[in-house]
């Protein structure tokens, strides 16, 4: 005996018709709806389908991603770049575009390059990286932390969850 797969069948008006086997729902499907039979949840035990026109479910999918699109929120990483050897002065500035960047909703990454024999005392620039996420306080959360890569060291902070 040949067993014929079964699914739970919903008409347009999300009336629930049973669990039918496949090709006596296609059947009601075609005949008494005059549209598709449309597997909308393959992984339910039985699966689900629905009997609508296949156009007006490829509409209403499309319109539900343009309405995802719409409202997700895009995160850019801004990035910040000095040298041990940055003043003061400039230190501060940058410092408050970082602070600009974390009110904006973004992410920034502070990167310092190391030239010449300036690696030699990398731990200045660790120093400085410590003395951003000081001046930053609460405003900021250490998404990664400080780490020398080749020339340059980096590290990325997130603004702080509301």
């Amino acid at each position: 005996m040949i067993r014929v797969p079964r699914v739970r069948v919903i008409d347009s008006e999300g009336k629930q018709l049973g669990i039918l086997e496949t090709p006596e729902a296609l059947r009601i499907a075609q005949d008494q709806y005059r549209s598709d039979l449309i597997e909308i949840s393959p992984t339910a035990d039985p699966p689900v389908c629905k009997i609508m026109d296949y156009g007006k479910y490829k509409y209403q999918l499309k319109k539900k991603t343009q309405e995802a699109k719409k409202n997700q929120n895009v995160i850019l990483v801004k990035e910040i770049k000095l040298r041990p050897s940055t003043d003061d002065h400039d230190f501060d500035f940058k410092v408050k575009h970082i602070i600009r960047f974390l009110e904006e909703g973004n992410k920034a990454k502070v990167t310092i390059k190391f030239k010449g024999r300036e690696l030699v005392h990398s731990e200045l620039g660790r120093v400085m990286l410590n003395r951003i996420v000081t001046v930053l306080g609460t405003k900021a959360a250490i998404e990664q932390p400080a780490k020398l890569e080749g020339r340059n060291m980096s590290m990325v902070v997130a603004p702080k969850a509301k």
